[in-house]
């Protein structure tokens, strides 16, 4: 009986350790993906004066970015992008956050579906500089 219970305190202790490791390896995981998400600012498009400012938004290519749009108007909004595969309502004199990317490096064409005539784009530039 004696020889079983020193089994079960080796496997016992193992079990500890290895939940004790995965919890170690969960909290760096998570530590490293937040510091990821911190190191990334957020990017404004403000629309105002019937315009997006800036009309081109820069943006790392291959980061996924959180843009926050900000709506100054009287009026709501909807930011839309084919390329982008989004549609964002904004309330007038509200502001909204959504996310795009991680993207390749180029130009998508976004615009104000209340008024197509408001357009802008989003560059996404590598991080070399260049597209």
């Amino acid at each position: 009986m004696e020889s079983m219970h020193g089994k079960d305190q080796v496997l016992w202790g193992a079990a500890l350790r290895c939940a004790a490791l995965r919890g170690l390896l969960c909290a760096a995981l998570v530590t490293a993906f937040a510091g990821t998400e911190a190191a990334q600012a957020d990017v404004v498009l403000t629309l105002h004066a019937g315009q997006f400012e800036p009309r081109q938004l820069e943006i790392p290519a291959g980061t996924k970015t959180r843009v926050v749009l900000r709506n100054q108007e009287a009026l709501p909004a909807e930011f839309e992008s084919e390329s982008l595969s989004r549609e964002v309502l904004v309330p007038a004199h509200a502001e909204v956050a959504f996310y795009v990317g991680p993207l390749d490096p180029g130009a998508y064409d976004f615009f104000n579906d209340f008024n197509h005539a408001v357009k802008g784009q989003v560059v996404a530039k590598s991080l070399a500089g260049g597209h």
